[in-house]
Parts: C-alpha cells; structure tokens; sequence
C-alpha cells in the first residue's frame, strides 16, 4: 500500500465517522444546479510524508502528476494569474473575462522586493537562501497578503510554505487554510512533493519530509458516496519518481521533467460533482 493511501483513507474515515456537518449554516459554495454544497469537516489535520522513502501519490484513483506540476510550475516558475498559461482548466471558473485570478497565487510570489543583497521575489528569496543560508530559520512564503484580498478572485488554500534545512536535508510544512479531500488532497501533496524535490535538487541537497497541515479538511456531501467507494478499495504499492537528472535550474524545471515509474492505479467510474 502506499503510504499517500494509507494517510488519505485514514483522513477520510476520520472526517467521515468523527467529523462535524455544517448543515446548519449558511454556506458560500454551492452545485451547478444551485443547492448549498455543504460538508462534514475536522479542523486542524497534519500528515507527515518522508520524500526519502516513496513518492506521496495515492493509487485508490488515479492522479495527474504533469497536471498537477504544471499548476505548480504556473504559480512558483511562472508567477502567473493569467489561467490561458495553464494546460488545463481547472482555474477558469475563477478566471475573469482576461483570464486573471487577480492578485492571487502566482501574482505573489512574483511581487519583488529589494534585500541587501538585491532585489528577489518571494521565489528567488527562497532558492537564494537555500544555497547561501542553509541555517536560516526564516526561509518561508505567503501568498495570503491581507491588503491584497479583496482583489483575488479565491483567497489562497495551500498559502504557506516554511522550508528548514537540516544538515544536507530539506524539510518543508505546507499550511492550507482548506482542503477539499476528495478533488485536492492527493493533488496538493503530490504538487508540494514534486516542489520540496526540486528545490532539493537546485540547491544541492536530498529531499526530506513534507508535513502538510489543513486547517479545514472536508468532504462535500455529494462527495461522500464516492469517497466511500474509494476508501474501501485495496490499494497499490507506491511508485517511482523519476526527475530529469539534466535540470539543475529551477526555472529550467517542466512538467515533462517528472513521471512515475510503475505506477498502478484504480479507474474512477463516475465524474464527481464540482462546488464553486
């Protein structure tokens, strides 16, 4: 079984037999046909992942590696809020008639600033101390900039990232304010994963662990029949990432530059319902 399975069906019985509905509220996302997608919910959810031992990618359904690194590549290669960059279409729903998300996601980490030693975006600051202050304690992102707010078109989920090095290892914590178990959850460890790799890779050192902590972990109530089907399935072994050995640049990084070596999945039958 891989482990990405293990944590995600765990995550979801949890939420499911513990968790607190919020059919008593009034809700802001609601289904196509215009009901209120409510959810049951845990507050306050961490998993730790060890990048040394197998790559965090869950096989019950299958997962869209390149996908996934090209929203990441969107938003900390790119720094773009411009959804016609992207090979998919997962933020256009979002997307004003330009094709901007406003001041969100990628428009942040893009914002520069000027240090002593120069001027960086969040970015460049982070890749600049990985190679030259290993030790710093203070070697983070955040794209959750209050006065910035009220001109992005969805307030950042996954908004933070804290990087510690340690010896020759690179750790990271990622904190998402929200996490959609069933449409996101495989999708963001597998994109941070990928991230906490290629940073390794750029400055020289092995990647560690990744802890993920979710504020808000739900599951959608149109979601719950799926997710019980997922989570009673038998699932596969994890398996390999490959990463271009040639890229030693983080802006060389692509989403060709990554894919999964004998890796195994269950088919999802039916299409899951989107909230917005």
């Amino acid at each position: 079984m891989s482990y990405a399975d293990e944590v995600f069906i765990r995550n979801c019985r949890d939420i499911l037999d513990r968790g607190v509905w919020d059919t008593d509220r009034q809700v802001r996302p609601r289904w196509e046909d215009g009901a209120p997608a409510h959810t049951v919910k845990l507050f306050g959810v961490v998993n730790r992942y060890d990048l040394r031992r197998e790559f965090p990618i869950i096989t019950v359904r299958r997962q869209f590696l390149k996908s996934a690194v090209d929203e990441l590549l969107w938003i900390w290669q790119k720094k773009s809020n411009d959804v016609h960059q992207l090979s998919t279409h997962i933020w256009d729903a979002w997307a004003d008639e330009t094709g901007s998300i406003g001041k969100a996601y990628g428009y942040q980490l893009g914002v520069k600033h000027r240090y002593p030693e120069g001027e960086m975006d969040q970015v460049d600051r982070v890749l600049y101390d990985l190679k030259h202050n290993p030790a710093s304690r203070r070697i983070l992102t955040s794209l959750y900039n209050h006065h910035d707010l009220s001109e992005m078109a969805l307030y950042p989920c996954a908004w933070s990232v804290t990087f510690n090095v340690s010896g020759k290892t690179l750790n990271a914590i990622l904190n998402q304010r929200s996490q959609d178990m069933l449409t996101a959850n495989g999708w963001n460890v597998m994109q941070y994963a990928a991230l906490v790799h290629m940073l390794a890779r750029v400055s020289g050192l092995e990647a560690g662990e990744l802890v993920h902590v979710i504020a808000d972990a739900h599951i959608y109530d149109r979601h719950v029949p799926v997710v019980e089907e997922l989570i009673a399935r038998e699932p596969y072994g994890a398996p390999k990432l490959w990463m271009d050995p040639a890229v030693d640049d983080f802006y060389a990084f692509t989403k060709d530059s990554f894919r999964l070596e004998g890796y195994r999945f269950h088919p999802l039958d039916a299409p899951i319902p989107v909230a917005v």
